[in-house]
């Protein structure tokens, strides 16, 4: 018995075939996105006034204590914040503003325990405990959550790797 591969297109289901060019889509953000990043494939006609109807945006960090010690991401049109400088004009404001440096990375006497379910599943070169393992296996949904929230690569339990190094059952 053999098997056959069928690729389609996630945005139209069209059956693409082995010549066509296949264009890669990944969503970074989107209300409806829960477990972080996914990839989606496409046509180049498809996605061709992508382009066109990208919006100018502007990220921003609000730093204030709605957040609980957290800062709160907010994304609005580029002309809607410009229209909050009064004094000077945006890009101008912009120019001349105090730059934020990234934050030190201080050397933590504190080690960091994977066994506890605010670290379980990071990636790390030390040895994987019984209970991180077990945190993984029993709250994968949680652990990959969290870890997607973070940017940071989600555990696939499908993955060869991912099987042994946190022991979830392999199809032998």
């Amino acid at each position: 018995m053999g098997k056959k591969t069928i690729h389609v297109s996630d945005f139209s289901g069209t059956v693409l075939q082995r010549d066509d060019e296949v264009v890669r889509v990944v969503v970074l953000e989107h209300p409806d996105l829960v477990a972080g990043p996914v990839q989606l494939d496409a046509t180049p006609v498809e996605i061709e006034s992508i382009d066109d109807a990208a919006l100018d945006v502007a990220v921003v960090e609000i730093h204030d204590k709605h957040g609980h010690g957290e800062p709160r991401r907010v994304v609005l049109t580029a002309s809607e914040f410009d229209a909050m400088a009064t004094d000077v004009p945006m890009a101008q404001l912009l120019r001349t503003a105090e730059r934020v440096r990234p934050p030190k990375a201080r050397k933590s006497a504190e080690k960091i325990d994977y066994g506890t379910i605010e670290h379980a599943g990071k990636p790390h070169r030390g040895r994987v405990t019984e209970e991180e393992s077990r945190l993984v296996r029993e709250r994968l949904d949680e652990v990959n959550k969290r870890l997607a929230d973070a940017g940071i690569r989600q555990i696939d339990p499908a993955d060869p790797e991912h099987a042994a190094r946190y022991g979830f059952p392999t199809a032998d």
